[in-house]
């Protein structure tokens, strides 16, 4: 069963989630990553939404950044937006994210951090998994909180 859906926005996001993925393997959390587009397939988005059964979904997506709120306004699971740097800094695409309206919540983590989002995603997982919480409290003894860049 997948527990965790990351959905890019387009394929150039595939780097950032790949190092999501590559966090979420770590704690053993199932995953599967896709590509699609709130503006240019939004009914295969759609579809995929009502089908796809994860626990939690990290949506990357830079410039208007709508991918997120698309999925949130669309499920009651929770969705957690990497805002990509494309221009402006990628601050466009962090306040596209942060800014969604009262009853449509979207977690924002910092800009091209995938990582922080996986690690997200696994604590969200560890209300539910003890393992996963073992793990996530090991991960933190061992020191694995301390980022080397702040996008780690």
């Amino acid at each position: 069963m997948v527990q965790v859906s990351i959905i890019m926005g387009s394929e150039s996001d595939r780097a950032l989630g790949e190092q999501a993925e590559g966090v979420l393997r770590e704690f053993g959390v199932e995953c599967e990553l896709k590509v699609l587009s709130a503006h240019r397939n939004p009914k295969d988005l759609e579809e995929y939404i009502e089908r796809c059964g994860c626990e939690v979904y990290i949506a990357i997506a830079g410039l208007s950044a709508a991918l997120p709120g698309f999925i949130a306004s669309r499920t009651i699971k929770p969705v957690i937006g990497v805002p990509r740097e494309v221009k402006l800094g990628g601050l466009d695409s962090l306040l596209s994210i942060v800014q969604m309206p009262t009853g449509v919540p979207v977690a924002c983590v910092g800009i091209d951090s995938a990582r922080n989002a996986a690690i997200l995603a696994v604590e969200i997982l560890a209300l539910k998994y003890e393992e996963l919480k073992e793990r996530l409290e090991e991960r933190r003894l061992a020191g694995g909180s301390r980022a080397s860049s702040p996008h780690t």
